[in-house]
């Protein structure tokens, strides 16, 4: 992907995720706690993880399906710790189904149901802060399912909650076989698919934001436009 950029073109949609009313329409899987902090989305877990562990996890959808070659823009706020917060992207049923049908087996947020059930999907971490190793060593994670196929990584440049000056400006590129992530306009993490090795390039579908339990944080300003090559 060396040398490749990107620019946004038309809107296709905008959410300025203005507090908790902003995502009334949005689809939600596990126990999602939505407030509104600073004019801003606060999200958090509503269950706790010493009792419930990686049930406690949750996902929300947004209610749009987005096409392939996009650029998803929103702004970051980490405001405890520890956690782990994701994007999927490009999620569909692994028979082509948009990822609400009826067909398919309900989700809960727990993350099995994501990486290795009845959904393809592309799986953005990019705040890893759960575990020891991971605040040991940051990194971004990309993987890919069906399957729990981790098919990159980078450096991380987040830190800890009390060195954070938000908000983080993020920027994801989903454009055929390619995928670019980047903070604050530095592009940190950039993968070509190769469209076997882990089977066939996806496109189109769902995003949602995932958090791990105990993670609070806050967004804003998402938008998702046409993604072109400059």
């Amino acid at each position: 992907m060396q040398n490749i950029s990107f620019k946004a073109g038309e809107t296709i949609y905008t959410n300025t995720l203005a507090g908790e009313k902003s995502v009334e329409d949005w689809v939600r899987e596990g126990e999602v706690l939505t407030k509104t902090w600073q004019n801003k989305l606060l999200l958090e877990n509503k269950l706790d993880p010493e009792e419930y562990g990686d049930h406690a996890h949750w996902v929300l959808w947004c209610p749009v399906e987005i096409p392939d070659k996009v650029v998803i823009k929103w702004e970051f706020y980490p405001i405890k710790e520890p956690g782990l917060c994701m994007l999927f992207f490009a999620a569909r049923g692994r028979n082509g189904e948009d990822l609400f049908d009826k067909s398919l087996p309900e989700r809960t947020g727990y993350y099995p149901q994501y990486h290795s059930g009845a959904i393809n999907a592309l799986h953005l971490s990019y705040f890893r802060h759960k575990h020891p190793d991971e605040r040991a060593f940051r990194t971004c994670n990309l993987r890919k399912s069906n399957g729990f196929h981790l098919v990159t990584q980078a450096a991380d440049p987040l830190p800890p909650v009390d060195d954070a000056v938000s908000p983080y400006l993020m920027q994801l590129v989903k454009y055929e076989q390619y995928v670019q992530f980047s903070i604050n306009n530095m592009v940190i993490l950039e993968w070509k698919d190769d469209g076997s090795s882990f089977g066939p390039i996806l496109h189109g579908g769902r995003i949602g934001f995932r958090q791990m339990a105990p993670m609070v944080a806050a967004y804003a300003n998402l938008s998702v436009s046409h993604a072109m090559i400059n």
